[in-house]
């Protein structure tokens, strides 16, 4: 029981679109609209992300940037916060970490995406010149 636990979340965290979809039929059949079952998925998703743009970096390249992804987030969090008390000086706590929490989701996504493309085709170019 314990190996499969540890499979199961292997996978979900080196294919975290898996956990989006899962996530996204659940919403579905609980009954929540596509948006809401998208924003749920999302965010879920986004938890796996910090673990996993990470640590697919250090698999390709042994490489660590936990901190640099940590760093960028706050930054990022910063900045929202930043704009929003400029433009509206009374800061909704809520909306404002919503919207940086699905911005992460966005540059997460990107990263991940980014990082496996050029992973496979630094595989590719290696097995065909080895």
């Amino acid at each position: 029981m314990k190996m499969l636990f540890h499979y199961l979340v292997s996978i979900i965290i080196f294919f975290p679109i898996i956990l989006f979809i899962i996530t996204y039929f659940l919403g579905r059949k609980g009954k929540k609209s596509r948006v809401k079952s998208f924003g749920l998925a999302s965010d879920v998703t986004t938890v796996v992300l910090f673990f996993s743009v990470p640590l697919s970096i250090s698999s390709l390249w042994e490489k660590n940037y936990n901190i640099i992804i940590l760093i960028i987030a706050i930054v990022i969090a910063m900045i929202f916060t930043y704009i929003d008390w400029r433009t509206k000086k009374e800061i909704e706590v809520l909306r404002l970490i919503k919207k940086t929490w699905r911005l992460y989701f966005i540059l997460l996504t990107i990263a991940f995406v980014v990082i496996w493309i050029v992973g496979l085709i630094q595989s590719i170019i290696e097995y065909a010149f080895s």
